[in-house]
């Protein structure tokens, strides 16, 4: 009997045994899981904001602003005095920004007018002073350009090599055909490697067709280009023209002989002759757009690469000496960076 109850007493001692071992099985497992990390799901960055015309403007100007807003600021701090050595200080800040020589010294005459008219005493006054008179220096160069006078519209475009000329016409098609327009281009630069692939190129872009020849010389490209578009409907040709210095004498009767042949087409075309300038070049605008317009009575200037210079108050010096109107400026590789001129714009983006 003893036998028996101690028999039954080790089951029970084993089953209690067991009874642990799994409960301690459990605990372990439980705490396991307990403890297993739960993956956090990573937050979605929301997209970054687009920056507006204006921001992109100002950015785009930062060299060209670092001048004004820089060293003018420092000299129109509170408390400054307004006498000669301001004035001359301020004549080095603007001729290092490019605004030139005549332009440089029509604005110092206009703000010693302003200190003498309204009793300016005081050097931060002059900074308003100085704004408002490059608005309206520069105003008359502030002219949109419209391409709704005529069907097919012709634009012909012109510059020297390296410039952003074929990468303008690009920009253009795109604009125009946001505006609801259709346009076709016109492969006349016959002269430059790999030109018309480029061309090409940006057609394929835009969807829009080039009209090129292997053999053909620059006048007859375009003279064909403008058959076709008016046999088409097509509302704005645009037409590429090879790069050439002013000083090649050659190469400028020839740009003179694509417009000739261009009015034959059409009496009243081309609608606008645009120069495209690079910004870098500062001063030689003056010469460039001279020239350029004696040759071909310049209707408008596309600025580009106004991004990557100092030198962007060369438009003041051309609104003083050569007024031909802006119709558009770049401040980037962007298709969005090409934009119409807007003085008032430019100016805050130089002093923001």
């Amino acid at each position: 009997m003893f036998g028996f109850l101690k028999s039954r007493k080790t089951q029970s001692d084993v089953a209690g045994n067991a009874a642990e071992a799994i409960a301690e099985v459990i605990t372990e497992v439980a705490t396991e899981v307990a403890v297993e990390p739960v993956p956090t799901p990573e937050p979605v960055s929301a997209p970054a904001p687009k920056l507006s015309w204006a921001q992109r403007l100002k950015t785009g100007l930062s060299r060209t602003r670092n001048v004004f807003s820089s060293q003018v600021t420092g000299l129109f701090g509170v408390g400054a005095k307004i006498d000669e050595s301001l004035f001359e200080e301020l004549e080095t800040v603007l001729l290092s920004a490019d605004v030139g020589v005549e332009a440089t010294q029509h604005l110092i005459d206009r703000l010693r007018g302003r200190v003498k008219r309204e009793r300016l005493t005081d050097a931060s006054q002059l900074r308003n002073a100085l704004k408002a008179e490059l608005v309206e220096l520069m105003a008359p160069l502030e002219r949109p350009l419209d391409i709704n006078s005529h069907k097919p519209f012709v634009i012909m475009l012109a510059g020297v090599n390296g410039a952003g000329k074929t990468t303008t016409i690009g920009k253009l098609a795109r604009r125009f055909q946001a505006e609801g327009k259709s346009v076709l281009l016109a492969a006349g630069d016959t002269f430059r490697a790999a030109a018309r692939e480029q061309l090409a190129e940006w057609g394929r872009r835009n969807k829009v067709e080039v009209i090129s020849s292997q053999a053909g010389d620059s006048a007859s490209v375009i003279f064909d280009a403008i058959q076709s578009a008016r046999a088409r409907g097509i509302d704005v040709v645009l037409a590429d023209t090879a790069g050439r210095l002013p000083t090649q004498l050659h190469l400028m009767e020839e740009i003179r002989k694509v417009k000739r042949v261009i009015q034959k087409v059409d009496p009243s075309a081309p609608h606008e002759v645009l120069l495209v300038l690079d910004a870098n070049i500062g001063q030689n605008a003056l010469t460039q757009v001279k020239s350029f317009d004696e040759a071909l009575g310049l209707t408008g200037l596309v600025m580009t690469k106004l991004d990557g210079t100092a030198k962007g108050g060369v438009i003041a010096a051309l609104a003083k000496r050569q007024p031909v109107p802006v119709r558009y400026i770049g401040i980037g590789e962007g298709l969005e960076d090409l934009q119409p001129f807007r003085v008032v714009e430019f100016v805050d983006a130089l002093f923001a």
